[in-house]
């Protein structure tokens, strides 16, 4: 969990940078900005407000061979070891993005590098860098006086409500390659941000770990669960199992399957799903790990507990214990109808807001 409401910018070096493919050039400042009282909030929700909205996936620095050839990382080393070199190294990373912009789709834009601080991460304070791209230009109107009349003049600028990309480089796990958030609103070439410039993996950590095996329990409930008995037992199985992840510190695998899974053969389909598919949802090693509460609480979310029937009824399981569920409908079967039916037991019709 990541915490930006006290983060100040302390320094802030602005640069462009062109499509080498297309002969445009770089251009570097020769000095820091410095930033307005007006400016700065402005900025602050410009660069942070996508991190704020998009869900939590960390990555790091990564090389094929030794993270030492991995340029952003050196570069993230020599700032944090003196925060004062930072424009001048943000010259180096301008350069270092210029390099990596061939793609013909590559737009030209401006690019900030920031030294952060008072930044929480994992309920740790810590110093980070950010650095951000804006690339779309906007149209907008600027009005002026002239004698008795108001002139209309067409501008282009940045429009503070979007950033095109962004990343932010925590101070925090530097052995592992640093913990990044990164964000790319303009996917014309999904390799040149996060390859190519930054070069970075996925950070699997607890988050990551929790939120891939999640997604393959919710896509075996699919698969498996639905097709071989019905909807009701789908939004069981999967209250049941966000259940386990909510009340457990730590994921046992034979455990969950034994609470969860009360049908032998969905047992052993589940082993075998898992098999087959634990590759795709880089869950291959995956037996035990700790839980992260976050990752449950989003699932929790995004289940959909409603079962949608053929003659135009829902039936909404809105139950944080699912063992209410079994308690209080049935399913049955009406030989003189040829229907199916669902039996529901309640005390009070309660009346709605």
């Amino acid at each position: 969990m990541i915490n930006l409401f006290n983060t100040q910018i302390e320094s802030l070096s602005i640069h462009r940078v062109g499509n080498k493919s297309r002969n445009e050039e770089f251009f570097l400042s020769e000095n820091p900005v410095t930033l307005t009282d007006e400016v700065a909030p402005l900025l602050k929700e410009y660069f942070f407000k996508p991190f704020r909205e998009k869900e939590e996936n960390y990555y790091q620095f990564a090389h094929d061979v030794d993270l030492e050839y991995n340029e952003m990382f050196k570069f993230a080393n020599e700032i944090f070891a003196n925060p004062s070199l930072i424009h001048e190294v943000s010259k180096k990373i301008t350069k270092h993005l210029f390099d990596q912009s061939n793609h013909p789709h590559i737009k030209n834009g401006e690019v900030y590098v920031t030294y952060l601080t008072h930044l929480s991460i994992d309920n740790q304070q810590v110093d980070a860098i950010g650095i951000f791209k804006s690339e779309l230009k906007s149209d907008f109107l600027q009005f002026e006086e002239k004698g008795v009349n108001l002139d209309m003049i067409l501008q282009q600028g940045i429009n503070l409500s979007k950033l095109d990309k962004g990343c932010i480089i925590f101070n925090y796990l530097k052995e592992e390659g640093y913990k990044i958030l990164s964000v790319d609103s303009n996917r014309y070439d999904a390799r040149y941000w996060l390859e190519h410039f930054l070069s970075i993996d996925t950070f699997e950590d607890e988050n990551f770990k929790t939120k891939k095996y999640l997604k393959f329990v919710q896509d075996f409930a699919k698969d498996v669960v639905l097709p071989a008995e019905d909807k009701k037992e789908e939004v069981m199985f999967m209250n049941r199992s966000v259940n386990y992840f909510a009340k457990n510190d730590e994921f046992q695998e034979d455990n969950f399957i034994n609470e969860v899974i009360d049908n032998p053969d969905i047992r052993a389909e589940f082993k075998n799903y898992k098999t087959d598919r634990a590759e795709r949802y880089s869950i291959e090693d995956l037996s035990s790990f700790p839980i992260a509460n976050n990752a449950v609480s989003d699932m929790r979310k995004k289940i959909k507990n409603v079962i949608n029937l053929d003659t135009n009824v829902q039936i909404k399981l809105d139950f944080v214990n699912p063992e209410s569920a079994e308690k209080f409908l049935e399913k049955g079967w009406d030989e003189e109808r040829q229907m199916y039916y669902y039996l529901v037991y309640f005390n009070k019709e309660q009346k709605s807001n």
